[in-house]
């Protein structure tokens, strides 16, 4: 039977209209759901409210079997929820796969939180018994982006509920499903109890009115550092605490002792991989001057070899751009790079939502594929004398997200990582991974650093409550 079905997967009559979730491949509807204005917020965020107390008092073993029986199920529906990745989001199905992987890890991860240590006796000047422990905040506002819909929404909302919350969810209406209704139907079988997760599709209004909403006191948002710098500010104001996963613009560096043969497919991927709509993808290749014009060649034929087409009916590497704004985006910024210089070695061409990958050479600080997040399939390439050089590069700009060095020698791609501002560095590898057990998260403009993952869930998700018991009423001088 299947997991998702049209007439049943929302619940809730919401009021902000119907809106067609379309295949980027071929223009086709694949689906209509109902868009979340204002006060479909304000609804849900009391239900969720007034269903979280009961969930926070269900013993952990409980719902740690919900969150367990979830990721099963993501394994179980794994040919049925892959359409959807694919055919929705445009994604290449190994991708989707790596993202019911990881969704399923997530879950089971999210198990494990229920039960963790949740506080610590204290010491206290006074005859009693003091100590803190970890308590929900009560509703969580999630709000999450088309690129990787499944993950970027799970990796909130489970480990959120694991650990005794409501969550109030609102997807990218491009992914309304693999990003938020999936979800919703998974968890729903897994056991979750009604009121405790709400999935609502819509758009900046409804993300607007969830940051505002009273009944929600923690927001995590992933998204552009433009609306999460937004998001930041109205949170800030009505002090709430948000969690903010945004842009990038990571920088591969390829010191003088790497093996060229190995680096490419590594190159390529950090670029190409779901065509560049990452908030990870290598936006920037810091090659030494040594091998940069092999470097460069290398990579163009790279791209040049690449298909590019319809993931749900052909085997390709790249799928469509999930829209045609995003498309011109793309096409505006390669255009305004080689207008400035830049050379174009491979791509810079589409047909319909389908854009080569693309690899410039000679570009600089002024070149705007360069200094900008591309969100795109868009290899910049540029030369380095030395790793002071490199440094400076790298560290250069206003992200922080990820970084990857490639180098023979270990220890020195170490201590070049050191020097460098990141949320996260990979030796030997390409900028663009992902793991449930590791804490994500980047700095400056990419995000308020590792919000995700392990100990961070515990961070993000709960207060601490400091708690006193005396056996006998305390005396006080008058």
């Amino acid at each position: 039977m299947p997991l998702l079905d049209p007439k049943t997967w929302q619940s809730r009559t919401l009021a902000g209209g119907e809106y067609a979730v379309t295949e980027p491949a071929t223009g086709e509807t694949l689906a209509m759901v109902t868009l979340a204005a204002a006060e479909d917020v304000a609804t849900a965020a009391r239900d969720a409210r007034a269903a979280q107390a009961e969930w926070a008092k269900a013993p952990h073993f409980v719902r740690a079997a919900v969150l367990r029986r979830a990721g099963d199920l993501f394994a179980a529906h794994a040919d049925e929820l892959r359409e959807w990745i694919v055919r929705e989001s445009g994604s290449i199905p190994g991708k989707a796969d790596f993202e019911l992987h990881v969704a399923a890890q997530e879950c089971y991860e999210a198990a494990a939180l229920a039960s963790r240590p949740s506080g610590q006796i204290l010491p206290s000047e006074a005859p009693r018994l003091s100590y803190t422990r970890r308590v929900p905040v009560g509703v969580v506002g999630v709000i999450s982006p088309f690129n990787a819909p499944l993950i970027l929404s799970i990796r909130s909302v489970a480990p959120a509920l694991a650990l005794g919350n409501a969550v109030v969810l609102k997807p990218d209406p491009r992914t309304a499903v693999c990003g938020g209704l999936a979800l919703a139907a998974v968890l729903a079988e897994a056991g979750l109890p009604e009121g405790l997760l709400h999935v609502l599709p819509g758009g900046p209004e409804a993300g607007q009115a969830l940051v505002a909403d009273p009944n929600v006191p923690v927001i995590s948002f992933t998204g552009s550092t433009a609306a999460g710098r937004a998001v930041g500010e109205a949170a800030g104001r009505l002090l709430k605490r948000a969690h903010l996963e945004l842009g990038g613009n990571s920088a591969l560096i390829v010191l003088e002792d790497a093996d060229i043969d190995a680096v490419i497919s590594t190159a390529a991927w950090g670029s190409f991989f779901h065509q560049g709509q990452i908030c990870m993808t290598t936006g920037r290749h810091l090659v030494h001057a040594s091998l940069y014009e092999e470097y460069v060649e290398r990579l163009a034929a790279k791209a040049d070899s690449l298909a590019v087409g319809d993931p749900h009916r052909a085997q390709v590497h790249l799928g469509p751009i999930i829209d045609s704004a995003q498309l011109a985006k793309i096409q505006g910024l390669v255009e305004s790079s080689t207008a400035r210089g830049a050379k174009l070695a491979a791509g810079g061409t589409h047909e319909r939502l389908f854009y080569r990958p693309t690899v410039l050479a000679g570009v600089d600080d002024a070149t705007p594929a360069y200094a900008e997040e591309v969100f795109g399939p868009v290899a910049p390439v540029r030369s380095f004398a030395d790793a002071d050089e490199a440094a400076a590069l790298a560290a250069a700009g206003p992200y922080g997200l990820s970084l990857g060095i490639v180098t023979r020698d270990t220890a020195r791609g170490l201590d070049l990582a050191e020097r460098i501002p990141t949320g996260i560095a990979h030796i030997n590898d390409q900028t663009v991974n992902d793991e449930a057990v590791a804490p994500f998260g980047g700095i400056a403009a990419s995000g308020t650093g590792a919000r995700f993952g392990g100990e961070a869930n515990l961070e993000a998700f709960t207060d601490v409550r400091w708690t006193t018991v005396r056996g006998d009423v305390a005396p006080y001088p008058f």
